[in-house]
Parts: structure tokens; sequence; C-alpha cells
């Protein structure tokens, strides 16, 4: 069965502070919301993604609609309207159930999100909760005025997850005014089967919560560092191929593939850091399959194993060295280009050049050089 998830990012999060909606504050060296979009992103047995926006966040607009495989949606007046919205983007997507997140959660864990499906093999709804056990008190004008039973209750949490037909069904006919979905699946008659939550799991609500969730999602980040170098020569032709834009030239480069330079010292960054290897181990020149290839195979190989090992890659920086061709025309089309094929922001790809005061090969005019670092986080 097909599972799909819906991510709820159009509210304006005031008591956050900060003036900035709270999912697009920064947040242990990404955003609030790059954390819970790539937790769902990389999970095992999330198939479409749908990012519910507000319709005044029009920087996320532009930039989230250029990312492959996920679906927008256009945030309504109230949450429950956003997650109508959103259910209806799925529509034709073949999924079957459905989890809807907080965008604000970015501390959720890959375990609990696949507690929550495995949890609907066996009921039409499941969700997180975490059994209160602190004492719970009533109180007015700063002062306790009574004490609550806090037996069978529970900090609701999500991803909320549903059969994705039943909770169509139960929005359609829900009147309003629900505190979440599962009060809304209740409404429906639908048994809504417990998954135990997690502490760290938490909605950041309150400035002092962007610090706690720091801490969390910095004790186990695994930051990796890489480096590339390439170099190939001139020869006939009349275009190079630069991190996968064909820019006019009155010489090529030579190479068994299509002697992409920077393409090749972005790729061998990525695998370095990943401690596997350069482009040589993994697909040899000694292969004749490779003569001429397009080395966006190259770096797309690159990129998925960084997310099998369990690592977003954070940003690229590459440096071409030339004295000829000009770069600075097309730099910004070639980290479009990369920023595709990786999957990642384009504004986490940067391309640049310099000369090397006409002193050695590439001063010479003999070829082009390239240098380039990767950073990937993991945890």
């Amino acid at each position: 069965m097909s599972t799909a998830a819906i991510l709820v990012a159009a509210g304006r999060g005031q008591r956050a502070g900060g003036g900035t909606p709270k999912q697009w504050r920064p947040l242990a060296g990404r955003r609030v919301a790059d954390w819970s979009l790539s937790a769902f992103r990389d999970a095992p047995g999330i198939g479409p993604v749908v990012l519910v926006l507000s319709p005044d966040d029009a920087a996320a607009w532009a930039e989230f609609s250029a990312v492959p495989r996920l679906t927008l949606a256009t945030g309504g007046a109230d949450r429950a309207a956003s997650v109508r919205n959103g259910l209806a983007a799925l529509e034709g997507s073949g999924a079957t159930r459905v989890l809807i997140h907080d965008i604000a959660r970015p501390c959720v864990s890959q375990e609990l999100i696949a507690a929550v499906i495995a949890a609907l093999d066996d009921a039409p709804a499941a969700a997180p909760g975490l059994a209160v056990t602190d004492a719970l008190w009533t109180g007015a004008e700063g002062a306790v005025t009574g004490t609550r039973d806090r037996s069978g209750l529970f900090a609701a949490q999500t991803p909320q997850g549903f059969h994705l037909d039943a909770i169509r069904a139960a929005h359609a006919a829900h009147p309003g005014g629900a505190a979440d979905d599962v009060e809304v699946a209740r409404a429906a008659g639908l048994r809504v089967a417990i998954v135990p939550g997690e502490a760290d799991n938490l909605k950041i609500t309150r400035p002092g919560d962007f610090a706690r969730a720091e801490r969390i999602l910095r004790q186990d980040m695994d930051v990796r560092l890489g480096n590339g170098y390439d170099v190939h020569r001139f020869g006939p032709g009349d275009h190079v191929m630069l991190c996968g834009v064909r820019v006019p030239h009155d010489r090529g480069l030579q190479g068994h593939s299509d002697a992409d330079v920077g393409m090749h010292a972005i790729t061998d960054a990525i695998y370095g850091a990943l401690a596997q290897g350069d482009i040589g181990r993994h697909f040899p020149p000694s292969d004749p399959q490779w003569k001429g290839a397009d080395s966006a195979i190259f770096l797309r190989h690159a990129g998925e194993l960084a997310r099998q090992m369990g690592f977003q890659i954070s940003n690229i920086d590459c440096t071409l060295i030339c004295e000829n061709p000009k770069i600075g025309p097309h730099a910004e089309e070639m980290a479009q280009v990369l920023s595709q094929i990786l999957d990642i922001a384009a504004d986490r790809v940067s391309v640049k050049a310099t000369t090397s005061e006409r002193l050695g090969f590439t001063g010479r005019g003999e070829g082009i050089a390239a240098l380039a670092t990767a950073a990937l986080i993991g945890g």
C-alpha cells in the first residue's frame, strides 16, 4: 500500500516570535521546514509528499515548485481547510494511506514515522501520544485553583496517520473547529490507535523551543565534508560541458565521458564525504559503456548514494579555474542544473570561477580545472 505525507506549513506561528513564520526560521544550520520535509521525503515507505503553503509565502512557492517529487497545495483559512486542500492534492496519486504532520515538529524520527505507518495495518487511524506523567493543575490569576486526574491522558503529537478515503470523508463531513485530525476522525466514528510518542518530537510554539529543538537535532548529527578536484585538457570541439551546461567555445574538453570537469569534481566531493572513493571506483574508465557518458549519471548516483546512507546534502561549492570561456554568464544556470540533479534547493549550490593569473596549464589555456566541496548532514 502506498503511503503519502501531508506537511502543513501555512501557519503564521506568531507565538514563536521573530517576525518570520517559524517554519522558515533557521534551526541547526537549516530551516525548521527543511528538517521536517527531509524527514518524510527520506522515510522508507513514504511515496507522494504534499507541502501546504500559505498563498502569502511567494518565496517558498518559487523555491519548492522546482523540487522533484513534491506537490504543493494552498493553505486555507484554518488548519482543517489546509489539510483538506492537501488531501485534494493527492487525487490520482495512487496513495491509500496518508500521514499528516505539523511542519513545526522538525525533530520527528524515522522510527516514529515507521511506527505510525505500521499501526495503520490494524486500524483506520493511528497517532502518537505521550502519556501525561506530571501532576495537572487548574489555575487563575497566577494561583493554583485545583487539580485534575491525569489517568488516561495523553499529549497529542504528529504525524497522525489515516486510511486516505476515510480521513477524506471525515473532513468532508466535519463542521469545523477541530483541534487536530484525530478529532475529525473520531467525530466520523473512526478508531484511532495510539502509538507511543517521543519526548523529543516537540512542536515549536514559543521562542524557547528553538534552543531545545537545536539541542535535539545536534546531539545525533553527523556532519561530513568532502572535496573533489578534476582536470581536463582542451581538444577539438565547439563547446565545453561545465556543470551540466553546454558553453560555446572554440575548443572542447577531452575525457572518457563528456569531460564535465565541474560535475566530476562535485561528484568526487560527495563520494569523498561518504568515504566511498571516487568516480573511477563506481564508473571505471576501462568500461566502454561510460565512453562519452553524460556526467549527470555520475552525480545523480552520488546523490542517491548519500540518501541511501542516511545523509542529506547540505550545500555544494564548486570553483572552475580557467582563462576562457567566461563562466559568470552561465553560473546561475549551472547551479539550477546541479540542484535539480541532486534534488536540493538552488540556493544551496554555488558555482564560481577564477583564473590562475596566466600561470600553469590553466593560465596557458591548455585546459580547465575544478575544485569542489560538499557538506553532508546525517543523523
